[in-house]
């Protein structure tokens, strides 16, 4: 009898939407033409900043934790579905963004997303007995380590990371006018990837659409709610502008209105409440992590939405993967 705990190898035409796969996944897509359009976004928002490393970046990630899995042969079934591959490409646009490009950088870039998929069997094999998933968090795990390794590894300088402080401090003047807010709204939604740039914004929402139409639309409903809040509880003006409260709270919005749990009323308005949740988290966690200079990344995400499907599980009934 076969054993099926080995994955069977991806035939080399499959490779391709496997790995466009990988890139949906990071909103719980399992859609090859929306990864595509996610990179299109990305690349968009990378030459648009100058930044196409950041770009290239998520390419070489994506496709080194995808490989990785296969090479170990690891024991899940789920590689074929872009389940290997969504932390490499974060890893892939958060080194580039915070280091400096050299050799070792890249070095790093490809041991770090190696490294998200065995962390990533690693915790969900923790956190299977509460019928959660690791999420982004394997990202979030092994970047924090690369990124502090940074601060005193000078072949990979730390150089784009914010400098050590305690929070607080004079917030900067926040334009509230409509084409402004726009422009801060859709910059949330981009941010999921690292990409300042609102035509990004744009590229993720179609992307989304796509797949699920409520995936977009509570993507755009999390951003949103994200950018009242962080207005009306008077955050750092400079974040809400790039959309740095936005990201996690998409995510947020998408695990709880549109992936995990059932379709009704009340799980709608546990997903606005989980969602508003994550900004605050977002914004202690910033304060936690500030003294260190180290981003929170879409930690956040994933401290709110385990909070909110622990007992979603029996409240709303969530759907099974």
């Amino acid at each position: 009898m076969k054993d099926n705990t080995v994955p069977v190898p991806v035939p080399l035409k499959e490779f391709p939407r496997t790995l466009l796969r990988g890139v949906g996944q990071v909103m719980f897509q399992d859609n090859p033409w929306t990864g595509l359009l996610f990179l299109a976004g990305i690349f968009w928002g990378a030459y648009e900043e100058h930044l196409a490393i950041v770009a290239w970046g998520a390419l070489v990630g994506v496709i080194v934790s995808t490989l990785t899995g296969y090479l170990l042969k690891l024991p899940d079934q789920t590689g074929a579905q872009g389940l290997w591959g969504f932390n490499g490409v974060l890893v892939g646009c958060a080194l580039p963004t915070f280091l400096g490009n050299t050799v070792w950088m890249w070095l790093a870039l490809i041991l770090c997303s190696a490294m998200t998929t065995w962390v990533r069997t690693g915790l969900d094999v923790f956190l299977k007995p509460y019928k959660v998933s690791s999420f982004t968090f394997p990202f979030v795990l092994s970047t924090w380590f690369f990124l502090l390794a940074g601060r005193l590894f000078e072949g990979m300088p730390a150089i784009n990371m914010g400098t050590p402080e305690l929070p607080g401090g004079v917030h900067e003047h926040l334009l509230i006018d409509f084409p402004n807010l726009v422009i801060y709204w859709l910059k949330g939604i981009a941010q999921v990837f690292l990409i300042n740039s609102w035509v990004t914004g744009i590229f993720f929402l179609v992307a989304l659409a796509v797949s699920s139409w409520r995936a977009a639309l509570w993507a755009a409903i999390g951003s949103a709610i994200s950018l009242l809040v962080a207005i009306i509880w008077h955050g750092p003006g400079a974040d809400i502008a790039n959309g740095l409260y936005g990201f996690s709270a998409v995510l947020t919005a998408i695990a709880l209105g549109a992936t995990f749990c059932n379709f009704s009323w009340k799980s709608t308005i546990w997903c606005v409440i989980g969602t508003i949740a994550t900004v605050f988290i977002q914004s202690a966690m910033n304060a936690f992590f500030s003294p260190m200079g180290l981003p929170t990344l879409t930690g956040p995400f994933c401290i709110a939405t385990w909070i909110f499907l622990f007992p979603a599980y029996k409240a709303f009934a969530p759907k099974t993967e």
